[in-house]
């Protein structure tokens, strides 16, 4: 494995791992990756505990990263639909990896 350059801030794990390690941003990932295109609503559905704001918060960072797409229709009313991009849908073998093995772990990891 090559060296990794710890530095801030040019280190690749802390500039990516930083962008989303909240807890929605894997949740709203895996979901459009299980489900392709979703609307906001439907995703809201998807994550019933999320709330509008972390919602639309997670989604635009998200969308910034170049992780998701929004593709908003010129209609009325509004339309907005959410997917996963090319390097988002790269990010998922791993986001895959990382529920197999927290899956695995769930109960040793809670356990008190």
């Amino acid at each position: 494995m090559r060296k990794l350059d710890l530095q801030y801030p040019t280190c690749p794990i802390r500039n990516v791992i930083s962008r989303m390690s909240d807890k929605w941003s894997l949740l709203i990932l895996s979901t459009l990756s299980q489900n392709g295109i979703m609307r906001y609503k439907e995703l809201q559905q998807a994550v019933p505990d999320i709330s509008q704001k972390m919602l639309s918060g997670t989604l635009k960072r998200l969308v910034e990263d170049k992780l998701i797409n929004r593709k908003m229709y010129n209609e009325i009313p509004p339309r907005v639909e959410y997917s996963l991009t090319k390097t988002g849908k790269d990010l998922m073998p791993a986001v895959g990896m990382m529920i197999e093995w927290a899956q695995a772990h769930f109960e040793e990891i809670t356990a008190e």
